[in-house]
């Protein structure tokens, strides 16, 4: 069960998109609902066709909306309405493209899976199910849309998880050289930053290199200058995070990608970076702040047990699913955890009661981690959905432990991989991207 953290959680980010963007469908600043629905109709017409897909005019304005008040929030500057405009359908497309690779690769998140998320999504922001609910219907969104593009960022989760996962591999050279150059700097230290995406194009020529270059500079002069970041991010960054006026929060320093973290080694907070390059395009960075680093960090150890129904070509999602339901109903009677764990969990934890020992953060992967880690102790969780299967987790105690040596390679391997993840993420991105069929229709009328 032990397994490196793959892919960031995507409950995460769901739980960004469902309270700071305002739900995608939210009426402008203002406006109620009741405002919202006695305002003229205009008549829906298709904005941009992107492989067999479409976007709709109404989709894109709802989309353009939120942008604008999560700007808003974020205090950041606005560019002017038709720029704003221009860099949510270029997300909306992007975001299209990656929905449909996972169509094609065959993931599908069905409603069960949904409503788990929901469920979590909810608890992250400290709301019931309800409660969010309401909220987000309050806002003129109807639910139903609201799950569907829960669904979508799901399924673009997954599939990342898996065309991405596969590219990534960390050699023990490559673990010996990150310790090295970590006991000279230091180690836990994170950094608040912000970023602008210049996005190249597959096999773009020298012509359009140096195009995007000079774009970049000018983009960077203008940052150095004094010019609000945030607005420049919004106005020209090709990263989904430009609507956030390109903000990262705090990263961890050894986790950051190499082009990030080269670029900002000798900034103080506050200042830019030069233009630097990555594969996938031209980056400009701020740091905003540094904080912590240590050299040995301490950190939180869980000791659990679980029950693991595993799907497999003899047992179908649903099947295993009503069976991880009923040894469920049977903990919650009061039957022995160690005992049902050796009759039916299906790993090699099975013969010890389901017990996994001392678990370090990311032994085990993202769905496990996060239900793990929202537990209390003796607490038995709902039934959980990963990769492998479906689990019940209890935890059984908790401790606070120095890193060893052994341990430090393994967080060494974790941040590698974790860096090598996200330089190869932003690849395939702009690899699904540039070979999609899009076609736009702004102009029509």
């Amino acid at each position: 069960m032990k397994m490196p953290n793959r892919f960031k959680s995507f409950l995460s980010v769901l739980a960004f998109t469902v309270l700071t963007a305002g739900v995608a469908q939210a009426a402008p600043a203002g406006h109620t609902a009741a405002q919202k629905s006695n305002q003229p109709q205009t008549l829906d017409r298709i904005i941009a066709v992107v492989n067999d897909g479409v976007i709709t005019q109404n989709q894109l304005n709802t989309r353009v909306r939120s942008a604008t008040m999560q700007l808003h929030r974020q205090k950041v500057q606005l560019p002017p309405a038709d720029i704003i405009r221009q860099q949510v359908l270029d997300q909306m497309i992007t975001e299209r493209a990656q929905v449909q690779t996972a169509k094609e690769a065959g993931i599908q998140v069905d409603d069960a899976d949904l409503d788990q998320a929901m469920v979590r999504v909810a608890a992250n922001q400290k709301m019931t199910p309800q409660q969010m609910r309401q909220m987000i219907e309050k806002d003129g969104v109807a639910w139903s849309d609201f799950r569907e593009e829960i669904r979508n960022q799901m399924m673009i989760a997954r599939v990342r998880e898996r065309e991405v996962d596969a590219r990534v591999n960390v050699t023990p050279g490559e673990v010996d050289n990150f310790l090295a150059n970590q006991s000279a700097t230091g180690a836990g230290e994170e950094v608040h930053l912000a970023h602008i995406v210049i996005r190249i194009p597959e096999g773009a020529s020298p012509e359009t290199l140096n195009k995007l270059r000079m774009k970049a500079v000018s983009i960077d002069e203008q940052a150095r200058s004094g010019k609000d970041f945030g607005q420049l991010a919004a106005t020209y960054s090709e990263s989904n995070d430009a609507m956030q006026g390109g903000d990262l929060g705090f990263r961890p320093v050894d986790s950051l990608p190499q082009v990030m973290s080269s670029a900002i080694a000798n900034l103080k907070p506050g200042q830019v970076s030069d233009v630097v390059r990555s594969p996938s395009g031209f980056h400009i960075v701020k740091l905003i702040a540094r904080k912590g680093g240590s050299a040995l960090p301490q950190i939180q150890q869980t000791h659990a047990r679980h029950i693991l129904i595993k799907v497999t070509e003899v047992t179908s999602e649903s099947e295993a699913r009503q069976k991880i339901n009923q040894v469920h109903s049977r903990l919650k009677s009061g039957e022995d955890f160690a005992a049902l764990a050796k009759l039916y969990s299906q790993d090699g934890s099975a013969q010890k009661g389901g017990d996994l020992g001392w678990l370090y953060p990311g032994d085990t992967v993202p769905a496990f981690d996060q239900a793990m880690n929202a537990l209390k102790i003796g607490e038995i969780s709902n039934p959980v959905q990963s990769q492998f299967g479906f689990h019940i987790i209890q935890v059984l105690e908790r401790r606070t432990t120095d890193v060893s040596q052994e341990r430090q390679r393994q967080r060494a391997t974790m941040a590698l991989r974790q860096r090598k993840l996200e330089e190869a993420n932003q690849e395939w991105v702009r690899q699904v991207r540039d070979r999609a069929y899009v076609e736009i229709r702004l102009d029509d009328q």
